[in-house]
């Protein structure tokens, strides 16, 4: 069985607003063409298609552009929300599509109904699970209370009953859209828990052959059976040394797998330049960069006039300008955006009050209300996505 895995398009994003409306359409191109050119029998998108709930029509273009192409080359595809989509949106009309081979698996109380294939060493379930929002779905998976681990876990544990019921032999992959522990985040994904405990061991997933992830947008292999293919484009600066890929993965009679990396089109090179203003316009070992997207830092001690236009003589694609003065308050301990990147929204909040009130942790009672108050955010803002599905 010959499986193309990727995930995360965010059909619709931009880059600093630049428009990657041709750049996602080359990458459809690009799919669609490697799905026909290496005969595979089914392609697996885990989650986030598109950038936001209520997605712009030139986005929806492309999905059902891609969705014909798809369907037309009877090229079985599965889909499943990731926690930018709407779910229920997505799933609009998925029982009228899935007669094209087209699979939308969008709803939590499906998760342990699968898409059956078949090859010459017998059936092969996929099994979809889309973004599980704790909030949302634990009265449904018949949790009193618990975070991503806990649904995932009784997610899986739906899968594993559904699995043991089947035929002796029966391969099994799942899609799931999730950030799981010893993964590596970038900087353009969205935060989906309070705290930490958006992460999820990876054995939740055992008992199966292959699990295909979404959501962190570097390729990346956790096990030889549980893989990231990352986002096919890049959206942040943090992406800059990114190879965007899919995994073309073939899956044997007894269910090993092997993998290989397909790279993806980029309409441009990104590019992280640091030092003095007049280094950077003047320094051949810039060259490279000419023609990249490129996010500069200057380090002058003094912030110089029209840095922006300048830097435009040379890299007319310059997104983004950073400030860090040399031997400024800055330099010592880095940008703010540095100083609370890859910290979680709690910790955030504590560094804020360590700052405003030295000396003095939060006590339990602080703690409580913290959490109790970053976990109402949460909820209402579920509530609200939830409601734009509608």
């Amino acid at each position: 069985m010959r499986l193309l895995h990727t995930s995360d398009w965010h059909l619709g994003r931009s880059f600093h607003r630049e428009n990657l409306h041709e750049a996602q359409r080359a990458f459809l191109d690009h799919l669609v063409a490697t799905a026909v050119a290496e005969r595979v029998d089914a392609v697996l998108v885990a989650g986030d298609v598109y950038d936001r709930a209520l997605p712009g029509l030139e986005a929806v273009a492309l999905f059902d552009d891609v969705l014909w192409r798809l369907a037309e080359r009877n090229i079985p595809t599965v889909f499943i929300s990731g926690n930018h989509d709407s779910a229920r949106r997505l799933g609009v009309a998925s029982r009228l599509i899935e007669r094209a081979g087209i699979h939308l698996r969008t709803d939590p109380g499906a998760l342990a109904e699968p898409v059956l294939l078949a090859d010459g060493h017998g059936p092969v379930a996929v099994y979809g699970l889309p973004y599980l929002e704790p909030a949302l779905v634990r009265d449904r998976l018949g949790l009193a209370k618990g975070g991503h681990e806990q649904v995932l876990a009784a997610a899986m544990d739906a899968v594993r009953a559904d699995l043991a019921a089947r035929p002796a032999g029966t391969r099994a992959v799942v899609l799931a859209h999730a950030f799981v522990t010893g993964g590596a985040p970038s900087d353009s994904e969205r935060d989906i828990a309070v705290g930490g405990v958006q992460s999820v061991p990876a054995g939740v997933f055992d008992g199966v052959h292959y699990v295909a992830l979404g959501h962190l947008h570097g390729c990346q292999t956790l096990a030889p059976h549980l893989r990231y293919s990352g986002s096919p484009l890049a959206y942040s600066f943090s992406e800059t040394t990114h190879r965007k890929s899919m995994w073309l993965v073939d899956l044997d009679a007894e269910g090993a797998v092997e993998a290989t990396r397909i790279s993806c089109p980029q309409p441009r090179r990104l590019a992280q330049l640091c030092g003095r203003l007049d280094e950077l316009l003047t320094a051949d070992e810039h060259e490279w960069a000419e023609g990249a997207w490129v996010q500069a830092t200057l380090t002058d001690p003094v912030r110089p006039v029209d840095p922006m236009e300048r830097l435009r003589v040379r890299f007319p694609h310059t997104l983004q300008l950073l400030f860090e003065p040399e031997g400024g308050e800055q330099a010592a301990s880095g940008s703010y955006a540095q100083r609370v990147s890859g910290r979680s929204d709690r910790e955030v909040v504590e560094g804020f009050v360590a700052h405003v009130r030295p000396g003095r942790e939060l006590d339990d009672t602080e703690q409580s209300w913290l959490l109790e108050g970053l976990e109402a955010v949460r909820r209402t803002a579920a509530d609200r996505a939830e409601e734009n599905g509608r």
